[in-house]
């Protein structure tokens, strides 16, 4: 079985590492995975294609100029000959509409993976709804939480074309990290607290920032450290400044030396106003980091609160203070938590058990379109 995982790269930094962690541990299990990477005249984004090759994985770069091109909807049927694909699977609304463009009306089976929620933002709101009624056509949509199961669910995707995979992450890709970025940013003796992801409203860095400045009044060696891009990172920038906190907050940028920056950082948080199943906490405490993180999406399945890790209320200014003050001030719980947190995603949420469900439901949909075909030559030939 051919696959073909298509993506923005965009700096949609969960999608991505979900997409690799998922086509490698699919290699392993036989399948010939190929992932494609739009390539924008306007955003020159391909990161996640330089990862998927140094995981050995086969990756095509597809040109698209402008919002719509229609030479890329050429570009991703010739792609489908090449390979002969078998199933197309796009991940993200502009995939989403690439892939059921190239593939109509041919017969490739399509399945797509819905990573989150319609956003604040008008123009997203408005991709959202456009994604929404493309997927009714799809064979296949999987979620990533059960939150974003209903949404697509009650925007008219059919019950039975829905199901809900959880993310997974390759564990053994942070065992024994040795510690990257510790050594640029910040002193032996300095406390390192990460966020990691987009810098976007909803994913909370504002709140975080507040919550930093009353950390620092009682913790003064400690650096926060936001590990990704995005269009909130000025904002947020002239806001570290302007609370008098800018020396102890690092914007690191996109990096690709993931297991070195969590093995650099003394916990994660993730202060997200609304999430499904973010792939950066499932990183850190695959890292066995200790992870702060707000009760909202399929959060709560995988930060069990003071088990797992530490769980806040959303937009919770003074909890979020509060818990990381907690951890910096008591080790031995930062580290149970981050030893427990590593066993439970292990057990509950790696990739080889990802991979395995994705695959049963490719086999499923395949498996439909045959008898689609048959019923529908039978009808021809009695006719």
């Amino acid at each position: 079985m051919t696959i073909l995982s298509l993506i923005s790269s965009e700096g949609y930094y969960g999608a991505e590492n979900m997409l690799v962690a998922l086509a490698r541990n699919l290699s392993l299990l036989g399948c010939r995975s190929i992932v494609g990477v739009f390539c924008d005249s306007r955003f020159h984004h391909t990161e996640v294609g330089e990862q998927a090759r140094r995981q050995g994985l086969v990756v095509e770069i597809v040109e698209c100029n402008g919002r719509w091109d229609w030479n890329t909807v050429a570009e991703i049927r010739k792609l489908l000959v090449k390979h002969n694909v078998d199933v197309l699977h796009p991940h993200g609304y502009k995939s989403d509409l690439y892939s059921w463009a190239a593939t109509w009306p041919n017969r490739v089976a399509l399945l797509a993976t819905s990573h989150n929620w319609p956003s604040k933002l008008v123009t997203m709101r408005a991709y959202a709804t456009l994604d929404r009624l493309i997927l009714r056509r799809f064979d296949k949509v999987i979620a990533v939480s059960e939150v974003v199961s209903d949404i697509l669910r009650r925007s008219g995707v059919a019950p039975d074309q829905v199901s809900t995979i959880p993310n997974g992450v390759d564990i053994e890709r942070f065992n024994g990290a040795r510690s990257t970025l510790r050594n640029e940013i910040a002193s032996r003796d300095h406390s390192l607290v990460g966020f990691v992801g987009r810098l976007v409203p909803d994913k909370g860095g504002e709140l975080l920032l507040h919550a930093a400045q009353r950390v620092l009044a009682v913790h003064p060696k400690t650096t926060f450290v936001f590990v990704g891009e995005g269009p909130s990172r000025k904002e947020w920038e002239t806001l570290a400044t302007q609370l008098g906190i800018g020396p102890h907050v690092v914007f690191a940028g996109v990096r690709d030396d993931m297991p070195g920056v969590y093995a650099s950082l003394d916990m994660v948080v993730l202060p997200s106003l609304v999430e499904s199943m973010p792939m950066c906490l499932l990183e850190a405490m695959a890292a066995g980091k200790p992870v702060i993180a707000t009760r909202v999406g399929a959060i709560p399945k995988l930060v069990i609160s003071d088990q797992t890790g530490l769980l806040i209320e959303p937009a919770d200014v003074n909890g979020l203070s509060a818990a990381i003050r907690r951890l910096l001030a008591d080790p031995e719980l930062a580290c149970r938590l981050g030893e427990s947190g590593r066993s439970h995603v292990s057990q509950k949420f790696s990739a080889e058990v990802m991979a395995k469900s994705y695959l049963a439901q490719y086999y499923q949909v395949l498996e439909r379109r045959r008898n689609g075909m048959c019923k529908q030559t039978a009808s021809e030939t009695s006719c």
